[in-house]
């Protein structure tokens, strides 16, 4: 990510605090909102549900960015559409239209997949090496995803198939987002770069809503309470705060260390979806869980070493 470094939102003497807070975030509530998308989507339209969660999010964290004095430039609105267009678009647009029909337990674990397309994605279109532990992660989590999908074939689980490739298409299009914005010039200021590809990804998803049909079939009176407190969870939480701390991440952090996130919500995800929606974990769906896990860490394992490389250069610029 092309950034130019100013005092801002983030002091590097809060640096180490900060990123245990971030990782935090991203490790815990983002696991947490894949239940919250399923209670969401219940009563309101799923790409209404991602609009409206993208659009009040974005519009919060742009109103501060612009009142701390950001100005975007015509270069950094570029590269937030194309984030736009791949994070929330595609990304969450698939995820919560598949999350009608698919268990969010199975969601996230199919998310969790993210670190295969980083680490493949980023061997193909920019070189980056794959060491044999990354080799043998990607054979396990090839595996996972097959134990994933059998079964999802037949007549009466059709739709759940059809789930499972949709949610898999979007964790490409977010695997190619996080490769991107280390490349591309995005605002410094951390506010403006979590809100511009929100507002991107919300224009165009309550677009496509309107398209589809989907405000015309909406009816507010029908909106549970648990629906409402859904998305407002996914909004306050699982946008304004997780989505803040993982653009500040991107910054610091190599992608294959921020993606070790997705061991960790798709263990949050089972266990709620188990504790609080009564979601069924069959022994190949756990098989397949821990298959998955495996894979992201030996996945992770290259972009761990890069960030201690990274780490260990930064303290001897310091102490010279």
């Amino acid at each position: 990510m092309v950034v130019t470094r100013k005092p801002g939102l983030f002091s590097r003497g809060d640096s180490r605090v900060l990123l245990l807070l971030a990782f935090a975030s991203i490790y815990i509530i983002w696991g947490s909102t894949y239940l919250a998308i399923r209670y969401a989507v219940e009563t309101i339209p799923p790409l209404i549900t991602a609009g409206a969660r993208h659009l009040g999010a974005g519009a919060v964290l742009m109103a501060w960015a612009l009142a701390r004095g950001y100005r975007p430039d015509r270069r950094e609105l570029r590269s937030s559409l194309v984030l736009g267009i791949l994070f929330f678009f595609i990304g969450h647009g698939t995820l919560h239209w598949a999350e009608q029909i698919v268990p969010s337990g199975l969601a996230a674990l199919l998310v969790a997949t993210e670190a295969m397309w980083v680490a493949l994605l980023g061997a193909v279109f920019f070189r980056q090496k794959l060491n044999l532990a990354n080799l043998v992660g990607l054979v396990l989590g090839l595996v996972g995803v097959m134990l994933l999908t059998i079964g999802q074939g037949t007549s009466a689980q059709s739709a759940s198939l059809l789930g499972v490739i949709v949610i898999l298409l979007g964790t490409v299009s977010w695997s190619l987002g996080m490769l991107y914005s280390t490349r591309a010039t995005l605002p410094s200021d951390p506010l403006a770069r979590a809100a511009m590809p929100l507002l991107v990804g919300a224009v165009l998803l309550l677009t496509t809503a309107g398209f589809t049909g989907e405000f015309r079939g909406l009816q507010v009176a029908n909106v549970t309470a648990k629906s409402a407190l859904g998305l407002l969870y996914l909004i306050v939480f699982g946008s304004i705060v997780a989505f803040t701390a993982y653009t500040w991440l991107l910054e610091r952090v190599a992608p294959n260390v921020i993606v070790t996130h997705t061991y960790v919500n798709p263990v949050v995800a089972v266990w709620l979806g188990w504790a609080w929606a009564g979601e069924a974990m069959s022994p190949r769906t756990t098989l397949a869980a821990i298959l998955v896990v495996v894979a992201v860490i030996l996945m992770s394992f290259n972009g761990m070493e890069q960030s201690a490389q990274e780490a260990r250069g930064e303290q001897s610029e310091e102490a010279a």
